[in-house]
């Protein structure tokens, strides 16, 4: 997801193999200009276009180069970013989302950024593994993602109802706030990565692994979501809904609780009338660690055949865009939560609100952590999986089995 308060967008095709072919392209490369650096990203909106191009003039000044902004599409950057690669005219610094960076690192575009003098000693093991391919550390983060429990303060102070944070309570408080046309919950559980993303908590935090969707702790998360809706505590609607749409449900008064994620923030802003507050996503049992996706981009430094030494400045450049100090400022602007200790711990006193982010990015993971550049396979057959459960189509246990044979087969078919 990018470092804006949008939705996660749909994670990349596999482009490993594309990619490796442009980033040893022999295309020629034009002379850059000795004092312009090059960083290129998806903020192509106001005012977070201004503000990054505020952090980069701030940290050439302190580098002694002018830092130049390339704003492309989000749904643009990574073709843009090989198209360039084939004629070696890659920027000096990449902002690439997570789930995208295995792709460039496994083609070997990518300088590890601990050669380079950035240290991962501060960061949580999620933001580490969220930067990295099979241990190699790429990617820096400015700030991040994650999932949380939002809901509605009246709704649950007029029925006597606690904040969640258990799946036993989340069922019997989701039951006790379904009342007329309102849910007690509202998720989103499509076929693409906006439901996947949403049903990682429950699988992760039950000890399910994606590598082994058939497993039992796998299949007991499936038939939990799918209780709350066979219950009717959230909507069969849930199959079909963003989570900008299931925002938009909870805004409207026909949720009292959601899963969502902190860059529907500008969107709740719009409504001082409705409040609300946030925590962590309910664990299977007290006392357990909830694990949830991590999201959000990474700056990068590309490989530079012709110009090995504007590593070393471009790398400087990504230092100083992460500072504890500058994901702090990002992040308060930005709806979104630090990486940094320090900076979360500030945050949580900047925005009281989302606080709990801070405390969930802690223990949340990379989707392509164990999976690298197949993340797609297994997200392909989640979403299945997800539509066939939620539909009556297929009992949990057989929607899972069938996806683990989905996912087998297609590994086998890429050897």
């Amino acid at each position: 997801m990018r470092d804006r308060p949008l939705r996660p967008p749909p994670a990349a095709p596999v482009i490993a193999a594309a990619a490796a072919l442009v980033l040893i392209g022999a295309g020629c490369a034009a002379e850059p200009d000795p004092d312009v650096y090059t960083v290129m990203n998806s903020n192509t909106d106001e005012p977070y276009a201004t503000w990054d191009q505020e952090a980069m003039d701030r940290c050439g000044d302190e580098i002694g180069v002018r830092v130049q902004q390339i704003s492309v599409p989000a749904d643009q950057l990574v073709p843009k970013a090989l198209r360039m690669a084939s004629s070696r005219s890659l920027p000096d610094v990449l902002t690439i989302d997570g789930s995208d960076l295995p792709q460039f690192a496994a083609a070997g575009g990518l300088v590890p950024l601990e050669e380079l003098g950035l240290s991962t000693e501060t960061l949580s093991e999620g933001a580490v593994s969220f930067g990295s391919y099979e241990g190699t550390y790429y990617g820096a983060a400015r700030a991040v993602n994650s999932l949380g429990l939002f809901y509605n303060e009246e709704m649950l102070a007029e029925a006597g109802v606690e904040p969640p944070e258990t799946w036993e309570e989340l069922g019997t408080a989701a039951a006790g706030l379904t009342e007329g046309d309102r849910y007690g919950l509202a998720i989103s559980a499509l076929a693409t990565e906006d439901g996947v993303y949403q049903f990682l908590p429950w699988l992760w935090s039950n000890g399910g692994d994606e590598r082994e969707l058939d497993s039992p702790e796998a299949v007991e998360a499936l038939e939990y979501v799918t209780s709350l809706i066979d219950g009717g505590s959230a909507s069969r609607s849930a199959v079909n809904w963003t989570q900008a749409d299931v925002n938009d449900q909870f805004i409207a008064g026909n949720t009292a609780m959601m899963i969502n994620g902190p860059w529907q923030m500008p969107v709740l802003k719009e409504h001082p009338e409705l409040d609300w507050a946030v925590v962590e996503i309910p664990v299977p049992e007290a006392g357990g660690t909830p694990v949830a996706p991590i999201g959000g981009v990474t700056f990068t430094v590309p490989v530079n055949r012709d110009h090995p030494e504007r590593e070393e400045v471009a790398a400087r450049i990504v230092a100083c865009m992460t500072t504890p100090e500058a994901q702090l400022d990002w992040s308060t602007k930005g709806s979104n939560v630090p990486v940094d200790p320090g900076a979360a711990e500030e945050y949580r006193e900047a925005v009281p609100r989302l606080a709990a982010f801070a405390d969930q990015v802690q223990t949340a993971r990379s989707r392509t952590e164990y999976v690298g550049t197949d993340w797609n396979i297994y997200s392909q057959a989640i979403g299945t999986a997800l539509q066939a459960a939620l539909t009556g189509e297929a009992a949990p246990e057989d929607a899972l089995a069938r996806a683990q044979s989905q996912v087998e087969a297609e590994l086998r078919s890429r050897t």
